[in-house]
């Protein structure tokens, strides 16, 4: 495998075709690097983030894949280095976000959270481990509930990003001698399609925020870009919260 530089780095972004995923694999080509994504069943928006892509002078590939099938998952990460020839950045980004009361959650709302939003990561980071040399980025992204949980209906969807911590931090020390760092990014109220920040309890979540905002995307994206470069090399086996204040 050829030295990793700016023009040569691939990196693949599960769930990146709308919001924090889709700022990610923006910043990533503009970064240099040549980008494959998934996605769940968002043609259009995929197509565009293709294009966006593109026409920073990139490379993109658009992967629909169900994120709960682990084979899917595994063909993601193989499919981008067939495509690409090689894999240096992951960021597990795809997420299910099933809240309400943990009385009205059953075992298949628990088993859809399980698999997507751990399964998944720890499927996707162990293959693409297996292809990337010194100077691989693991990243994955998180939730600052792991720190703070305001809102009620929220247990589920806590306890799964939480183990994200584990993961992250075992994978640290075991790839660390290899030379590939492993961190996750736990984003705050982030104004996207789903928690838009002009939404019904928008002033209620700014108020829990130091800032008083919400952040946007490419603030996400821009912890990415750090991990995932030159500058955030002895940085690994680390969370890094990224909400405003909002769990001072």
């Amino acid at each position: 495998m050829e030295p990793m530089t700016n023009n040569t780095r691939v990196a693949l972004v599960t769930g990146g075709s709308r919001g924090i995923g889709a700022a990610i694999a923006l910043r990533l080509a503009e970064d240099g690097a040549n980008v494959a994504f998934t996605y769940h069943s968002r043609d259009r928006e995929a197509a565009e983030v293709v294009e966006r892509v593109e026409a920073v002078g990139r490379r993109a590939i658009a992967l629909r894949v169900d994120s709960a099938d682990p084979v899917a998952v595994t063909g993601a990460v193989e499919r981008t280095v067939t495509e690409f020839g090689r894999l240096d950045i992951l960021v597990n980004n795809a997420a299910a976000f099933l809240i309400g009361p943990v009385t009205d959650l059953g075992t298949a709302e628990f088993d859809q959270t399980v698999a997507v939003n751990v399964r998944a990561p720890f499927v996707a980071s162990k293959t693409a481990a297996a292809h990337m040399s010194e100077g691989g980025r693991i990243i994955t992204i998180g939730s600052n509930v792991v720190d703070r949980v305001v809102f009620p209906g929220f247990t589920l969807y806590a306890m799964s990003k939480t183990a994200l911590v584990g993961l992250t931090k075992g994978l640290g020390r075991e790839l660390g001698p290899r030379g590939i760092t492993v961190n996750q990014i736990d984003p705050g109220p982030i104004d996207t399609e789903l928690n838009p920040a002009d939404g019904p309890n928008a002033d209620a979540v700014n108020g829990f925020t130091a800032l008083g905002r919400y952040g946007q995307p490419a603030e996400i994206a821009a912890a990415v870009s750090y991990l995932a470069g030159d500058d955030g090399a002895y940085v690994t086996g680390s969370v890094i919260t990224v909400d405003g204040g909002f769990t001072i």
